[in-house]
């Protein structure tokens, strides 16, 4: 068992460049910050994980683990290491660490999910952000990639069970309000006219096939950091600052799954089975399985990737709320709402508050602690004590799941 002792998120609304700032210099403010949030020192620390995409592309850095040296002294000849899986990277740095707790190596560790991207032109980041595909075999005909590969994915729900863009447009504007909750969020003060989330040309332009303006997940520069602790650094934690262990947040379950690169070889592999794409079900019963969920009622709140406005479509029937290929039935019925019986994405997700690549899956993990300890704030889902995360990497080639509760 992990604890999440607490940890810090930047503003998402903030450009760094025009900030004058590095990737270094928000790598040690947001450290900084999470320490302060938790009253722990840096000598406490005793392994740090990072999780990012491309820095190396959007900013020329790689050896990002290296930037711990930066923050504070104590941190010179503390075991660092990044991870890569494109947009579930900063979940695949939790599961290393966790994994590292678990094994009896460390009781404390700090894992940083980070990414700047909003220093290059919106093409150029469309090309950065591309290299998430098989390079040179997909997607050579868009001039957004993704986009494009979450209009093939509704093109693919169309053809297996209907589908009506009014439903996907919905979810976006779900989103952008949840946002308006979040101190923290991208477009927290943005306004959109009447008829917006429709069909309409002019207020929401198509960006590739189907995929439309206010379908699309926002270009983010951000940073979140937790603290991951053992039961017994936990139990001690917990002791100096008068709580209980059993009131901790604690990662319940896990499920990890990969599938091959190409979208097309997903597709065709989930020909005649019950789910479009197999292993994000997969990975979604195995975080139940292991955290001992038998039903969804157990699940309180969801923070999904919503990556574009299709990819929590596919997410609700995957996470079970729904049969395959009617996520269509929750969202007319206001399930995914808040005060719905099951929020999704009440911090805004992807597209209300944004989406820092590397460092999405770890800001999921610290608004999962959020919730079930209570400390969400105007975005709290009440009662809520148990909030699963579906992290996605890619046209879900790496996809993380965790179960989080008290």
């Amino acid at each position: 068992m992990t604890y999440i002792l607490g940890g810090w998120q930047t503003d998402f609304s903030a450009n760094w460049t025009r900030q004058g700032l590095e990737l270094a210099d928000v790598f040690a403010d947001v450290v900084r910050h999470g320490l302060d949030a938790t009253g722990l020192e840096p000598k406490d620390i005793e392994c740090g994980h990072v999780g990012n995409f491309v820095a190396d592309l959007f900013a020329g850095q790689g050896l990002l683990g290296g930037f711990f040296g930066l923050v504070h002294p104590d941190f010179d000849g503390m075991p660092t290491a990044r991870h890569e899986a494109a947009c579930a990277s900063g979940s695949v740095a939790i599961l290393a660490a966790a994994a590292e707790i678990e094994a009896g190596r460390y009781d404390l560790a700090c894992v940083v999910g980070i990414e700047q991207m909003r220093n290059v032109s919106g093409q150029q980041a469309a090309q950065n952000l591309g290299a998430a595909a098989w390079a040179g075999h997909e997607y050579l005909d868009a001039q957004f990639p993704w986009p494009r590969a979450f209009s093939d994915l509704a093109e693919e729900y169309e053809r297996r069970y209907g589908l009506d863009p009014a439903h996907v447009l919905r979810i976006s504007e779900i989103n952008f309000a949840n946002g308006r909750r979040n101190p923290n969020a991208q477009t927290r003060q943005w306004n959109f006219p009447e008829n917006s989330f429709t069909q309409d040309d002019a207020l929401n332009p198509v960006v590739e096939g189907r995929t439309r303006k206010l379908d699309c997940g926002q270009v983010t520069d951000g940073a979140a950091v937790i603290f991951l602790a053992s039961p017994r650094r936990a139990g001690e934690y917990a002791k100096a600052r008068g709580k209980r262990l059993e009131d901790m947040a604690r990662i319940q379950g896990w499920g990890h799954r990969s599938a091959p690169i190409p979208y097309a070889d997903k597709i065709r592999a989930s020909q005649g089975q019950t789910y479009v794409f197999p292993q994000v079900r997969r990975a979604v019963e195995d975080a139940h399985r292991r955290a001992g969920v038998t039903d969804l009622s157990q699940i309180h709140v969801v923070e999904t990737h919503d990556c574009f406005a299709m990819t929590e479509y596919m997410a609700i029937d995957h996470l079970g709320l729904t049969a395959p290929g009617a996520s269509w039935k929750a969202v007319e019925a206001g399930t995914i709402e808040m005060g719905g019986r099951l929020p999704i994405n009440p911090s805004g997700g992807l597209i209300g508050l944004g989406h820092p690549v590397g460092a999405t899956g770890v800001r999921m993990a610290l608004d999962a602690m959020k919730q079930v300890t209570g400390q969400a704030g105007d975005y709290q889902v009440e009662g809520a004590r148990t909030c699963q995360t579906l992290n996605i990497g890619g046209s879900t080639t790496t996809t993380v799941s965790l179960v989080v509760g008290v």
